[in-house]
């Protein structure tokens, strides 16, 4: 199994990984957020920070796909073009702006944007116009080259166009599969190698699909205000670890 793996990552981190891409993407598929920032905050644990976001992206987009496909009919595509334009422009910016930045850089804003998105409120960004759409698309890929996983961002700018909760899990999964499409093509583009993660992203694909089947059965039937507040705490101590780690290794 160790052949099957790329370099650094053990078997068991491996099963961890598997198994968490199955929960988050349950989580995802039911209340619509919190699934990719959960596993993003795990994966440092496990894969290389350098590896960290193409490797993340890809998997998300397995599971928005799947996400997306299963909710399909609940989507409102109507918001999704001019979305899509911005985040063209903005994967364009993305990849001009992305360098090798320190593993203490990294760890420190994927920490305090767990915690900001976790507790802080975003400001309405409209309810839905073409103009403000475009903006928040290029603005949340940009953004996404560097943190991963801006779904709560997405989420927010989409809950002002007055969408009911399923179409608003809907149409955000739709919205992240463009996003994190864009941005493996553009790690693509500036030489990133996914060759040796093929097996494992092929198995933590195949978990995240299954998450979203069992996810979007329970969209329903979830106690969603309780779910949120467990779910905060435990941003809350991943992005804390986070800020802890990258203070010791810059001390």
């Amino acid at each position: 199994m160790t052949a099957l793996l790329p370099a650094g990552v053990d078997p068991w981190a491996a099963l961890a990984l598997i198994v968490l891409s199955t929960l988050t993407s349950a989580l995802s598929a039911s209340v619509g957020i919190g699934g990719g920032v959960t596993l993003l905050a795990a994966m440092t644990f496990v894969v290389p920070i350098d590896a960290l976001i193409p490797i993340h992206g890809v998997v998300q987009l397995g599971s928005n796909v799947g996400r997306a496909a299963m909710q399909a009919r609940a989507a409102t595509l109507r918001l999704l073009l001019p979305f899509t334009v911005g985040a063209v422009v903005g994967a364009v910016v993305g990849g001009l702006l992305v360098t090798d930045l320190p593993e203490e850089v990294i760890l420190i804003a994927i920490g305090l944007f767990v915690i900001v998105t976790t507790w802080v409120k975003l400001p309405p960004l409209g309810r839905g116009e073409r103009g403000v759409l475009a903006i928040g698309g290029a603005g949340a890929t940009v953004l996404t080259m560097f943190v991963g996983a801006t779904g709560p961002f997405v989420m927010a700018m989409l809950r002002q166009a007055g969408l009911s909760h399923k179409s608003l899990v809907a149409t955000t999964a739709a919205a992240m599969t463009v996003q994190h499409l864009l941005k493996i093509l553009a790690f693509g583009f500036l030489g990133f190698a996914f060759g040796a993660w093929i097996p494992l992203l092929a198995a933590m694909i195949v978990a995240g699909f299954i998450g979203t089947v069992i996810g979007t059965r329970l969209l329903h039937g979830l106690p969603e205000q309780s779910l949120r507040t467990a779910l905060k705490v435990v941003l809350t101590l991943i992005g804390v670890q986070l800020l802890i780690r990258a203070g010791f290794d810059l001390w």
